[in-house]
């Protein structure tokens, strides 16, 4: 039986949810001949010598901090992934001269590897969100503005959601979190938290927004998931808001990188 190999890349990689639930996957549903493993790389110019070096990857996932710098090593890349400009699933499809003939698909970056970008990210987000949410919210802040961001902003276009991004430093069309005020928190329903504020050991930190202004017609959604709630969802929690964190968004996004891994779709 053939090993399928699966990985993540990034750097560092001194923790990985995707290592842990994978590995648990393949034990809870007997998948034997899968492996999940972590390949730290520093360098992104790395990766083809990382995949010739284990010619049994089947998929990988990206982090911190390739998720962009890795489109350029990319033969394809789905249309909302090249929308927001950063992916974080790939699918290796080893090529023959005959598999090449009948799918049309040429590696250029690769030699013999072609390499399908995919954001799971945009989809976790979105099916964890839409539970939530109904054709009033259509307003929304986001709290920082950095990489994961970018799935949620593609998520709330498609959703038509109009949304500010609200920063610490000055970005175009943003405001600055010292500008919100309790009419923001008002207009806007919907509050998405995309820092790391909050996340272990920083337990005690959250984003500086008017948490007096919530009510129960707010939705605080946190990508953070570690602890479960942080302190940004336990104070719209303290004042009747609906909150969830990024957990079950990781969990969507894990599963729609398998499912793609193990599709036969043919680009």
């Amino acid at each position: 039986m053939a090993m399928k190999h699966f990985g993540l890349i990034g750097y560092p990689l001194s923790h990985s949810f995707s290592k842990k639930y994978f590995t648990e996957k393949f034990e809870k549903e007997r998948i034997e001949d899968c492996t999940y493993e972590l390949y730290p790389l520093e360098n992104i110019n790395d990766l083809p010598k990382l995949l010739h070096k284990h010619p049994h990857l089947c998929g990988l996932n990206v982090t911190i901090p390739h998720k962009i710098s890795v489109l350029k090593h990319l033969d394809w890349i789905e249309h909302d992934a090249k929308r927001v400009g950063a992916v974080n699933c790939i699918k290796v499809i080893s090529q023959s001269p005959v598999s090449t003939a009948f799918s049309g698909e040429v590696a250029f970056n690769n030699d013999d590897l072609f390499l399908e970008g995919h954001n799971t990210d945009i989809y976790g987000f979105d099916t964890s969100l839409g539970p939530l949410i109904n054709d009033s919210f259509d307003k929304a802040l986001i709290l920082g503005d950095g990489g994961a961001a970018r799935a949620v902003k593609c998520s709330l276009e498609n959703r038509g959601i109009n949304y500010t991004t609200v920063t610490r430093k000055r970005v175009e069309g943003g405001i600055l979190f010292d500008e919100l005020t309790a009419e923001h928190i008002q207009e806007n329903r919907l509050i998405i938290n995309t820092t790391p504020l909050g996340t272990y050991p920083n337990i005690d930190e959250c984003p500086p927004i008017p948490y007096e202004a919530i009510t129960h017609r707010n939705v605080l959604f946190d990508l953070v998931y570690n602890p479960a709630e942080t302190l940004f969802l336990k104070k719209g929690a303290e004042h009747g808001a609906t909150i969830k964190n990024g957990y079950e968004m990781l969990v969507l996004q894990a599963e729609k990188a398998w499912e793609i891994w193990n599709s036969n779709k043919i680009k």
